[in-house]
């Protein structure tokens, strides 16, 4: 499907790591109070089970305020929970394979570092791209940093919106002004907050000043 690229504006990635005693869907309600307009689930090691009965909470709450729900990398779970799309990375199923089993109607993001990886992700048929770490970031050990003159390669490149993410926060964003980016996904800048509706909402008018 053609997304909007308001959708994308600000793209909130779960992580358990920050959650201190409280559920995963609390610290995403607060999220989605805050102004998230996108929300990713990123569970890397959890059995597929236990994955689709997660999805399953979220959904629910994402539904409550009209955000699409994301699932990273897993597209199976993704058909079982009727997500909204999924997240790719460049080790995962291509965009083209993920579409022939999610339909035209769903989402469909690739992570993409080159413009050669974002014109390939464009043209098997992704709804937009996230390119990074443009700030480094703490929450994957391989990511490498992205210069801002890559990002405005990648955004240049391709006719679908491009989200910016890696250790992007409210302080840091303003560094991405003139990219070209539709918005930003954050992961520890939300959820590692200790007012998570607060850093989201601040979060979503420093991006807007930017878009």
């Amino acid at each position: 499907m053609s997304i909007n690229r308001k959708i994308l504006r600000l793209y909130a990635v779960t992580d358990r790591s920050h959650l201190g005693g409280r559920t995963l869907g609390e610290d995403v309600e607060r999220a989605l109070k805050g102004g998230v307009t996108l929300l990713q689930l990123r569970e890397k090691n959890m059995p597929f089970e236990e994955l689709v009965q997660s999805a399953r909470e979220i959904k629910e709450i994402c539904r409550k305020y009209n955000v699409p729900l994301i699932i990273n990398d897993n597209v199976r779970a993704a058909v079982a929970v009727g997500a909204d799309g999924v997240h790719l990375g460049q080790g995962d199923m291509p965009a083209d394979e993920a579409r022939a089993l999610l339909g035209n109607d769903k989402i469909i993001g690739v992570t993409a570092k080159t413009v050669l990886q974002a014109r390939k992700a464009e043209a098997d048929g992704a709804d937009y791209i996230g390119s990074g770490a443009v700030f480094g970031t703490a929450t994957k050990s391989d990511a490498k940093k992205m210069d801002i003159a890559t990002l405005k390669s990648i955004t240049a490149a391709v006719g679908i919106p491009v989200a910016a993410i890696g250790g992007i926060t409210a302080e840091n964003v303003g560094a991405l002004s003139g990219t070209g980016i539709a918005g930003a996904a954050v992961v520890s800048g939300i959820f590692a907050q200790s007012d998570i509706e607060k850093a989201a909402r601040k979060l979503y008018r420093k991006i807007g000043e930017i878009i």
